[in-house]
């Protein structure tokens, strides 16, 4: 079970991770994440960054050790991470490596509730996904295949795992129409007819299609 941190948004994690040998001002920390990517692994929101930076620092994860102006612009306060802030870094990284947790995403709700468009429309759908997925799928491969001559592989394997999450739901959108285009998916005709009458009530319309009751 995930244990409940004192600074829980992933955004510090990442914040964690770009600091562990340089220390750095917020806006040195921003250009970092971006530099690194982060912003493609993580749902960062940089509205909350310089929130983010103080929690670290109340926790004893960060601390200042200095600070410097350019200018007329505004003092940047300079952060370090510390030894604590290192250790959680660490055993927030086992955590997530260990310990597998739902991702409820768009997708799965979708698909939670697909009984309420009738088959067809689902087929065309799935269709349009497709298509997209495999866009993505053609980017992201050029992608490990550039990066994979300046990079070693230890800083690729996030990509690597998106790209074979990105061919595992392509395979089984392709396959879940296959069977709607070919009518052999259970209780189509059913799910199909329920449209054909109307309002269609979610509830007995997923039955149908689980093929749990007749109409």
């Amino acid at each position: 079970m995930a244990k409940k941190r004192k600074v829980g948004n992933l955004l510090a994690l990442a914040v964690l991770a770009v600091m562990q040998d340089e220390s750095m001002h917020r806006y040195q920390i921003a250009a970092r994440l971006r530099e690194y990517g982060k912003d493609q692994d993580m749902d960062i929101k940089w509205g909350s960054l310089y929130t983010v930076v103080q929690n670290l620092a109340k926790a004893g994860f960060l601390e200042v050790v200095g600070s410097e102006r350019d200018g007329a612009r505004p003092e940047r306060v300079i952060y370090r991470i510390t030894e604590t802030g290192r250790a959680e870094l660490v055993d927030w990284t086992r955590e997530l490596l260990a310990e597998p947790e739902p991702e409820r995403g768009r997708f799965i709700a979708g698909l939670s509730i697909l009984a309420v468009l009738p088959p067809d429309e689902v087929a065309e759908l799935l269709g349009r996904r497709l298509a997209v997925l495999r866009e993505q799928i053609a980017q992201v491969k050029k992608d490990l295949s550039d990066l994979g001559a300046k990079l070693p592989r230890l800083f690729l394997i996030e990509t690597e795992y998106g790209l074979a999450v990105l061919e595992a739901e392509a395979e089984w959108t392709r396959a879940l129409r296959a069977e709607l285009l070919d009518g052999t998916f259970p209780g189509q005709e059913e799910w199909k007819s329920s449209h054909g009458r109307g309002a269609v009530d979610t509830a007995r319309a997923r039955k149908y299609v689980e093929g749990a009751e007749q109409p």
